[in-house]
């Protein structure tokens, strides 16, 4: 019998990729993958860790090496591609997934290296600050992730609407290859009652979220507006908010409390690769309304309420129809119900195994059979 594959998968604990990774891990180890979790960044909270740590076939390595978005330089970025490729050939992995490509620029494991792409600055950039260049500052960024993602094996977005975006952004010869995010439900579809209350979840002082925007909205509602995540950024970003009910960072357990009772679900970033929290609400059977960007629309076109990005009186629109009509509310939640079973662990982590095998077969020494 061949040996488990082995995969070494880079993860942080500051932001949606650590549940990315977490959902990932879990998957692939129903398929009897080994995975190698290399933390970097801030460590993990206690909770994050046990996590982890409860996975089964998975080893937790927390590194403390640097993110690219905390860092002011690119050699720091350098010597931690150059580590984790040293943890890939000392664990003895048969391919290396990164979830930062400015990781792989450098790095030298040996075996394959897949890059996914879950955001950048000069991305994000782009859409926060449309009409202002990249500042120079972060001019390194741009040419380490631009080299990553040519000197990868293979590269991966979350979304079709993102992939573009980035191969435009950097122009690639080829856009990058998509596999959804997928996550499994934190509260059953329709296991409560329906609460006449709206409900927002990410980092509200990221600008490209709409936080300030969803404040203006919530001054004018008939109902509460609750929004989830942090207010205060790494960096000290911080956003006045006056009129958001605040719930700080809430757990996978408190979310889902949240979401049982299915609020109306607000999503107004203008920028968004894939955007767990929608589908975290949208699974719960919440009725979601959503800024009209490409990705929104092709992840849950026919299963939400577009408005305009920056139409704060559309968002305000959208939500006392929903609050009016609980007919439609409701029809729209099992509309999302239904379109969020498109997006699960187990489709992630089959579409991702494929790709690893293609890989390892294309790296295998003639007569042999990859793993």
């Amino acid at each position: 019998m061949a040996a488990p594959l082995r995969l070494l998968l880079t993860t942080d604990a500051v932001g949606g990729v650590w549940q990315y990774s977490i959902d990932l891990a879990g998957a692939l180890a129903h398929q009897g993958v080994e995975t190698v979790l290399v933390q970097l960044g801030p460590p993990p909270s206690d909770m994050q860790r046990a996590e982890a740590l409860a996975l089964a076939r998975v080893t937790l390595v927390e590194t403390g090496l640097p993110l690219d978005w905390l860092s002011d330089g690119p050699a720091p970025i350098r010597a931690a591609g150059a580590e984790i490729s040293d943890l890939a050939r000392r664990h003895r992995v048969d391919l290396v997934q990164v979830n930062m490509p400015t990781l792989a620029a450098t790095m030298d494991p040996g075996v394959p290296v897949l890059a996914v792409t879950h955001g950048c600055v000069s991305t994000w950039w782009h859409h926060a600050r449309p009409s202002v260049p990249l500042d120079p500052s972060f001019a390194w960024h741009h040419a380490l992730t631009s080299q990553g993602l040519r000197v990868a094996d293979s590269v991966v977005a979350p979304s079709a609407g993102y992939a573009e975006m980035v191969r435009a952004h950097y122009g690639l010869p080829t856009r990058p290859l998509v596999v959804h995010n997928g996550r499994a439900p934190l509260a059953p579809a329709g296991s409560a009652p329906v609460r006449d209350d709206v409900l927002t979840v990410g980092r509200l002082w990221d600008r490209v979220k709409g936080a300030e925007l969803l404040d203006q909205v919530a001054a004018r509602l008939s109902v509460p507006f609750h929004a989830a995540g942090a207010a205060t950024g790494p960096h000290g970003e911080t956003v006045r908010l006056d009129h958001l009910h605040l719930l700080g960072q809430l757990d996978s357990a408190a979310l889902a409390q949240r979401l049982a009772a299915r609020p109306i679900f607000v999503s107004a970033a203008c920028f968004e690769p894939f955007g767990l929290a929608v589908l975290e609400a949208a699974a719960a059977g919440c009725a979601l309304v959503l800024a009209d960007i490409p990705v929104f629309r092709e992840l849950w076109d026919g299963a939400a309420l577009f408005v305009p990005p920056r139409a704060p009186d559309a968002y305000h629109a959208a939500i006392e129809q929903l609050i009016g009509d609980l007919a439609l509310r409701c029809s729209l939640g099992a509309a999302a119900a239904e379109r969020a079973r498109r997006y699960t662990p187990a489709r992630m982590a089959d579409a991702m195994l494929a790709l690893y095998r293609q890989r390892l077969a294309a790296r295998a020494p003639a007569g042999k059979v990859a793993a």
